[in-house]
């Protein structure tokens, strides 16, 4: 007899049966994925996967903590705490995490939102609040920051911190679409970072 693919602990299951989902979503995208399909990747019965998920709306949010919100938090702590720079941040460990995303798990999150999140609006909003207003909060945050300490100038790139994302959202946009067009979205960011630079610096 095979055993599970996921062997666990009983504290283990949530983000094992997470995993599983995140396997499915993947490969069927939302509203093909079966809950059934999730508790058999996972191991579990139907019924246990109930008992830590109750819907799978749930459980796709479960999927955004998991894959996406932890790493906006860690960058939101570096932040927080960095004693970097502004600029030496932005093109460290800002543009390091933004050179990640589009071949990450976090691609994935976005293309299933782009394709199927006209027809689910709940899961745009919860990625909306928990991931998008968060990263452009912290980004406005520390160009303020950065204004405050003289580095930067006052611009109209303070209240559009979704410059410093858009060609991140470019690049993971471009690889779903055009797959066989081949563009270096590493140049691509550095570019946009230099340009906003020169400009938060002129």
């Amino acid at each position: 007899m095979n055993k599970p693919r996921y062997q666990r602990r009983k504290e283990d299951r949530p983000q094992e049966i997470t995993a599983a989902a995140f396997e499915a979503f993947a490969e069927n995208g939302y509203a093909k994925t079966r809950v059934e399909e999730v508790a058999r990747r996972a191991g579990v019965s139907k019924g246990l996967l109930y008992l830590y998920f109750k819907t799978k709306e749930e459980l796709f949010k479960a999927v955004i903590k998991s894959v996406v919100i932890r790493r906006v938090d860690a960058l939101i702590d570096n932040v927080a705490t960095t004693e970097l720079s502004s600029e030496e941040f932005i093109r460290g460990p800002l543009l390091s995490f933004m050179k990640q995303v589009p071949g990450s798990p976090v691609a994935v999150v976005i293309r299933l939102l782009i394709s199927e999140g006209p027809r689910h609006p709940d899961l745009v909003e919860f990625y909306y609040e928990n991931v998008v207003a968060r990263g452009l909060g912290a980004i406005t945050r520390f160009v303020e920051r950065g204004i405050e300490r003289g580095e930067f100038r006052h611009s109209a790139i303070s209240e559009l911190p979704h410059l410093f994302l858009a060609p991140m959202m470019l690049s993971v946009i471009w690889r779903i679409i055009f797959t066989n067009r081949k563009l270096d979205t590493d140049k691509l960011m550095e570019t946009q970072i230099d340009m906003l630079l020169t400009q938060l610096k002129t």
